[in-house]
């Protein structure tokens, strides 16, 4: 992966972390510092994909953006198409990680926007709830829709609840085999 960094019309697209700070330290105002090199390089390293700005002074910032252009010809040419296929292949590969035939009992693990009335007001309100369940699933996205199904079928549940995506980073899950030894959490 490649990084493409932008500091108003100072722009260069790298192939390492290293080389990034070099073209950095060429630029008077930006000043580079253990922290920076440390957070840069954990974004190069890392699966995200959006765009990362780094502030210089109020209201100034330099931008990096991973990419997989080898030249900065191909990266201007294929942006949009290139950061797309990049966030399509991690989400591809997320829905294959959930759909995989795997037989047995699933701890999924979900944090949904709960709807909370509040007393003496009439009013109501959105609270982060987390909730747990083993299940026994034939793959994870069986696992997320009993979930979501046991959920939605409780009184305790208001209808207007709203509930993650299995793709998003809300839900979770692990995979216990097929017969574990079910209600005892592990430490």
């Amino acid at each position: 992966m490649n990084l493409y960094l932008r500091y108003f019309n100072q722009e260069t697209l790298v192939h390492s972390v290293e080389d990034a700070y070099e073209f950095l330290a060429s630029i008077p105002d930006v000043h580079i510092d253990n922290a920076m090199k440390k957070d840069l390089k954990a974004f190069a390293e890392s699966t995200v994909v959006y765009p990362k700005r780094y502030k210089i002074m109020p209201k100034v910032y330099f931008i990096v953006i991973k990419t997989t252009a080898e030249t900065m010809e191909e990266f201007k040419a294929n942006n949009k198409k290139g950061q797309q296929s990049v966030s399509s292949q991690i989400k591809n590969e997320r829905q294959m990680e959930l759909n995989e035939e795997k037989p047995g009992w699933y701890e999924g693990s979900l944090t949904f926007k709960r709807v909370i009335p509040i007393p003496g007001t009439g009013k109501f309100q959105y609270r982060d709830t987390l909730f747990v369940a083993q299940v026994k699933a034939a793959n994870p996205q069986e696992c997320y829709s009993r979930i979501i199904q046991h959920l939605r079928n409780r009184q305790d549940v208001d209808l207007r609840s709203q509930f993650p995506s299995a793709k998003g980073k809300n839900f979770s899950y692990k995979y216990l085999g097929e017969n574990p030894v079910l209600g005892t959490p592990e430490k």
